[in-house]
């Protein structure tokens, strides 16, 4: 007999709501999670948002308190990592050299911070923001430091120097592309979250190319630019992307590209292996059928219905719409879909006013929205985004023409 009948990888989100479907849905096998923090399943987008900022304490992330997952008789092994995987054997070794062998693998291992190569990385008061010890860090830090640089404008960097300008700190944000928010969203998406930044005084230099960290008996006091400009740090953030964390798998003989690839049903090509979440690069529709990776709470959520359907052998496509959410300061943002290649983006509503949404659309077609305090846009846009709908542009950027118009049906193709 296995020690698991189902062995999770991975105590993050993705672990956490595979454990809760497969009970949701009759599993009444042994059921483990591998964890490599010490702690049980906690939401970490808010780590960069509501836990930086104070407003929430660690006990209000928990997915489920530790009385829930008794109940439902799921065994935690915390402060391990997975470290090989015998696909023949079914067996998993761990970092403290136990280990565990398993009827069904389930691979939710996530990804890890991408870190800085250059000179100074390894200096004092350089951070990343992945896992609770990451945020507390650098909440323990902030009493005596003044000057913050955030080497990366994504949304970790954005979300933290929303945070840490609120929290009254001098704040440089670097992004070496040629505007934030470059791999996820639309020109008029940055060029706003740019000038939002920017009135909130934060410091946000494009095309921005780091040398190197500067140090002080062992901490870091500056990054060097490579036109040869110092800038003072008492602090440096990094958010520069992450690595998924697949490489047992891939010593195991698992097919990885970006991430460990998984069919409809969240299968690796690895008997009884399944993934799911940041880690695993599935086929979207919602991508011209590619294979990507989706860092995400829907996408961790959906997969893990998938994967316990499948366990219990019920086998249902991934089909689930994408969607996204960041709060920077009094700002809600939105998204649905996949806006990478689209040929037109539009804009509906006053960016001025704080509240508009835009519109991405390819050869016609809707492919995504991101909407700024637009929560109808949101509700109704996401039904044409899963229509292909082909609506008339003038009508899509007339802010007074709801998104539930029926004109905008009317020219929806199949």
């Amino acid at each position: 007999m296995p020690d698991f009948d189902a062995l999770i990888v991975g105590a993050g989100h993705a672990g956490a709501q595979v454990a809760i479907a497969l009970r949701q849905n009759g599993f009444e096998g042994s059921l483990g999670v591998v964890g490599a923090e010490a702690h049980l399943p906690y939401e970490r987008p808010p780590l960069s948002k509501e836990f930086l900022s104070q407003e929430k304490t660690f006990d209000r992330l928990l997915i489920r308190p530790a009385e829930f997952w008794r109940e439902k008789q799921v065994q935690f092994i915390l402060g391990l990592r997975a470290e090989t995987v015998d696909a023949g054997d079914r067996r998993l070794t761990l970092s403290d050299g136990r280990t565990l062998t398993y009827g069904k693998l389930i691979w939710a291992a996530g990804c890890a911070a991408r870190r800085l190569t250059c000179e100074g990385a390894e200096l004092e008061g350089v951070h990343v923001m992945r896992v609770r010890e990451d945020a507390e860090a650098v909440l323990a830090s902030l009493p005596c430091i003044r000057d913050v640089v955030i080497i990366g404008g994504g949304y970790i960097g954005l979300e933290a120097a929303a945070v840490l300008s609120k929290a009254g700190k001098t704040v440089t944000l670097l992004e070496n592309q040629d505007r934030v928010l470059a791999r996820v969203a639309g020109e008029p998406l940055s060029r706003f979250f740019e000038d939002v930044h920017r009135g909130h005084g934060v410091d946000i230099r494009l095309n921005a190319r780091v040398r190197g960290l500067i140090g002080q008996d062992g901490k870091v006091s500056g990054v060097q630019m490579e036109d040869g400009e110092p800038i003072p740090a008492d602090m440096v953030l990094v958010g520069i992307g992450v690595i998924p964390s697949v490489q047992p798998l891939a010593e195991a003989g698992a097919v990885c590209s970006n991430g460990v690839d998984v069919d409809e049903a969240c299968r690796t090509s690895l008997p009884d292996v399944y993934a799911l979440g940041d880690c695993a690069a599935h086929v979207s529709g919602f991508a011209d059928n590619a294979r990507i990776r989706l860092e995400s709470v829907q996408n961790a959520v959906d997969q893990a219905g998938v994967v316990a359907k499948s366990i219990l052998g019920d086998d249902k496509p991934y089909r689930a719409t994408p969607w996204f959410w960041s709060n920077q300061y009094d700002l809600r943002l939105q998204t649905v879909g996949l806006s990478q290649g689209h040929d037109l983006a539009v804009v509906r509503g006053d960016p001025g006013a704080r509240s508009f949404s835009v519109v991405y659309l390819k050869n016609r077609q809707i492919i995504a929205l991101d909407c700024v305090n637009a929560t109808k846009d949101y509700v109704h846009g996401r039904k044409l985004v899963e229509a292909k709908a082909k609506p008339d542009v003038d009508l899509l950027t007339d802010a007074d023409v709801a998104l539930n118009d029926p004109r905008l049906r009317e020219l929806t193709v199949a």
